[in-house]
């Protein structure tokens, strides 16, 4: 079975640039997202850099059984997992009690159970592989999040997550990191609805930044990385403050 890398997300944002990262590494990629056009532009442009061209998968993990018809898929083709990175996901902005009911499930499904899924649908080839797991977080995980409580809820859960795992695989050798990023200028806020404050533009990173501490902080089987100083800074101070007198500051329903 060939060891792949298997990136998530991978058609656009911080999965793009995860996917370049891993593949200008050397590491042979398996890119999955539900937009098939998409991961093949990527694949082609790795391609041409002189890397293998990934193999391109369009599913939607949103659906129940994606994750065994993506493990089916897998193994027809001889590959096995030495590392997955979980980024699929998306936020919604609003109040959860008028937000659609029906896409705040979707988000549960495909930012938690999902990423939980493919975490431990594959720890037997992480550990002949000595791989491991990056798993998208965020800042949103260090506290609630009124205006996208669900979204911020679901990070919560990938962080606590992350960790325990961390140290429940560190003796199988299977490396475990939460990736937290702050502000990142992709297609993401367009989904969500979300308009960032001009002060949030002090805390963003490139995407193709954000990939790169990410991958670096795997390698090192770094339990949580945060990108950017700033980001840093504020997860600190945000310690030291009350979550009542948080909530108002980063509730998104006064800026829209």
């Amino acid at each position: 079975m060939k060891p792949i890398a298997l990136i998530t997300g991978a058609s656009a944002g911080i999965g793009a640039d995860l996917a370049r990262v891993f593949a200008a590494h050397g590491h042979e990629l398996v890119l999955v997202a539900r937009r098939e056009d998409r991961l093949n532009t990527l694949a082609d442009e790795i391609a041409k850099s002189g890397r293998p061209r990934p193999v391109v998968l369009a599913l939607d993990l949103g659906q129940r059984d994606a994750v065994a018809s993506l493990a089916a898929e897998l193994s027809g083709r001889g590959l096995e997992p030495a590392f997955v990175v979980n980024n699929a996901g998306f936020g919604l902005s609003g109040a959860a009690a008028v937000l659609d009911r029906s896409q705040q499930l979707g988000m549960i499904d495909l930012n938690i159970r999902a990423l939980t899924e493919l975490s431990l649908a594959f720890v037997e080839s992480l550990a002949r592989h000595r791989g491991g797991i990056l798993n998208l977080a965020s800042v949103a995980a260090f506290l609630p999040g009124p205006g996208m409580a669900v979204y911020y809820a679901t990070k919560a859960y990938v962080l606590s997550f992350s960790e325990a795992l961390h140290h429940e695989l560190a003796d199988g050798a299977i490396k475990v990191t939460a990736l937290c990023p702050g502000p990142v200028q992709t297609e993401f806020q367009e989904r969500a609805g979300l308009q960032l404050p001009s002060i949030a533009r002090i805390f963003e990173i490139p995407a193709a930044r954000v990939a790169e501490i990410g991958y670096d902080a795997l390698m090192r089987n770094q339990r949580v990385a945060i990108a950017g100083l700033g980001n840093k800074l504020m997860v600190t101070l945000m310690r030291f403050i009350p979550n009542a007198l948080l909530m108002r500051g980063v509730d998104v329903r006064t800026r829209n």
